[in-house]
């Protein structure tokens, strides 16, 4: 890790945190205003220190997190794991979110039976392009 006094760029952390897979990703939820850091909607060039609050919104799932070190360069999970510490709070709000879209099949209604023949063929049909 890094340990740079001045901080490093909002983008750049969430990346080297490995929240987001690329840093052009990271700084499109920025501008989106999918990530708040101190209450505030930030821009992709904002500092971060250490003790900043994050709070990210990445589709159904809301994390908030604390910046507990500060890194430019992306390592290991376990490395970037250690840059920041989710509140107990929000893993709970998630954990019970993720419990409640288990028990409910998220949304998705299970067909009663099979497809039949005639089914299978207008499946496959829609699925090969209608030939």
């Amino acid at each position: 890790m890094n340990a740079n006094a001045d901080g490093v760029r909002l983008d750049v952390w969430l990346w080297a945190a490995r929240l987001f897979k690329t840093r052009s990703l990271a700084k499109q939820a920025i501008e989106g205003g999918k990530i708040e850091v101190n209450d505030v909607a930030p821009k992709p060039a904002r500092v971060v220190h250490i003790d900043d609050r994050i709070r990210i919104t990445r589709g159904i799932e809301r994390m908030q997190l604390r910046v507990a070190a500060i890194s430019s360069s992306r390592g290991p999970a376990i490395q970037a794991q250690a840059l920041y510490e989710e509140t107990p709070e929000s893993r709970e709000a998630r954990e019970k979110a993720r419990e409640m879209r288990r028990l409910t099949g998220a949304g998705f209604d299970h067909p009663p039976s099979r497809p039949g023949k005639h089914s299978r063929r207008l499946l496959r049909e829609f699925k090969e392009g209608g030939r």
